[in-house]
């Protein structure tokens, strides 16, 4: 199953693909978002695990909710997107394993054990972040992921009363070419890697 992509998969994935920081007027359908989530779920984490949760922020009211977690230089740009994605995990997900897992006993390496729950959580689900991503550029979106909010005002507002935590945000829609920034530079190989 395993083939290079072409080039212009690539460019669209990686190279050409941008952090955008304007949308065009044109709406985002629940459709696309249902099939971006049966792509990005496909994607690996451990144990299979797949902890990530994700809640589509499209209504005007939903806007509202998040409004108040939005540092200054992302509040604009927030509330106009035509969605934003709360990328977040759940710290429970182990309760899920005898599904997801179901050849062994994956739930007893979790339950109890808060360090392992944690780093496992917000390690896949972070992963998982980045599939959304890669599945966006995929299906002919763009996206703005962010930090610069307030994790407690967000959890407090979409998930209070529950296991789930937020991790990121992400802006999704169809770019505004004209909102770019300059790209910024990337590091050679030879900055960032070591073969051994």
């Amino acid at each position: 199953m395993t083939h290079r992509i072409d080039d212009r998969a690539l460019d669209t994935l990686f190279r050409e693909a941008r952090t955008h920081n304007g949308f065009q007027d044109k709406p985002v359908t629940d459709e696309i978002l249902k099939e971006l989530f049966d792509l990005l779920k496909m994607g690996p984490t451990s144990a299979n695990c797949s902890p990530a949760r994700f809640v589509f922020v499209k209504s005007p009211e939903a806007k509202e909710r998040l409004r108040p977690a939005l540092s200054a230089g992302n509040l604009d740009k927030t509330i106009a997107a035509p969605v934003t994605v709360i990328v977040a995990h759940d710290m429970e997900f182990y309760e899920k394993l005898p599904f997801l897992f179901p050849h062994t006993d994956a739930r007893s390496w979790f339950a109890g054990k808060p360090a392992a729950i944690e780093s496992t959580a917000m390690r896949n689900g972070t992963l998982q972040g980045a599939y959304l991503i890669l599945a966006a550029r995929s299906l002919g979106l763009d996206c703005g992921p962010m930090s610069g909010f307030s994790n407690a005002k967000v959890d407090e507002a979409f998930f209070a009363g529950t296991s789930i935590k937020s991790n990121f945000l992400v802006n999704l829609g169809y770019g505004d070419a004209s909102k770019l920034f300059a790209r910024s530079p990337r590091f050679a190989f030879e900055d960032a890697c070591q073969i051994l």
